[in-house]
């Protein structure tokens, strides 16, 4: 089956569209698992520094995404493409803390789970970003939904 040029085009769009997104998210979490493991050796206990973390950056770059693309036609195509790049790339960070965590035996979480390369490459590469995708896509397509739903009640109105 050959593909025609236009839908070639179309793809070879959506994913530099979906880089672009990614962009910035992967800025900021180059940022925040550094940040965290700081404030876990500062002595902060875990409970105070839950809300640093990837998982509640993806959330809320997937809803800041949701109403951003709602109005694209590939907007669930775009929302879990931008997921699927951002995640695994932000899960680098963590695995950089549980190297030095390990390396240096500082004793932070980042060092309690896992004992070699292959576990925490797997863990961290695959599971992590899974754990950060199927929220993110979720709650990003639930804010697509929305937004597409107040879009066409107004203008029913």
């Amino acid at each position: 089956m050959e593909i025609d040029k236009k839908e070639l085009s179309n793809r070879e769009g959506a994913l530099q569209q979906a880089l672009h997104l990614a962009k910035t998210p992967i800025i900021i979490s180059l940022f925040v698992t550094p940040v965290r493991f700081l404030l876990e050796l500062a002595g902060l206990p875990e409970y105070a520094i839950f809300l640093i973390g990837l998982l509640w950056l993806t959330l809320a770059f997937s809803v800041f995404w949701g109403i951003k693309l709602y109005n694209d036609n590939n907007a669930y195509l775009l929302l879990l493409v931008s997921l699927v790049i951002f995640s695994p790339i932000s899960r680098l960070t963590v695995v950089a803390a549980w190297w030095v965590d390990t390396r240096w035996e500082i004793g932070t979480h980042y060092g309690l789970y896992f004992d070699n390369w292959p576990q925490i490459l797997l863990n961290q590469g695959i599971y992590g970003a899974l754990v950060q995708i199927i929220p993110g896509f979720v709650l990003g397509s639930i804010t697509i939904a929305i937004m597409r739903n107040k879009k066409s009640a107004s203008k029913q109105t």
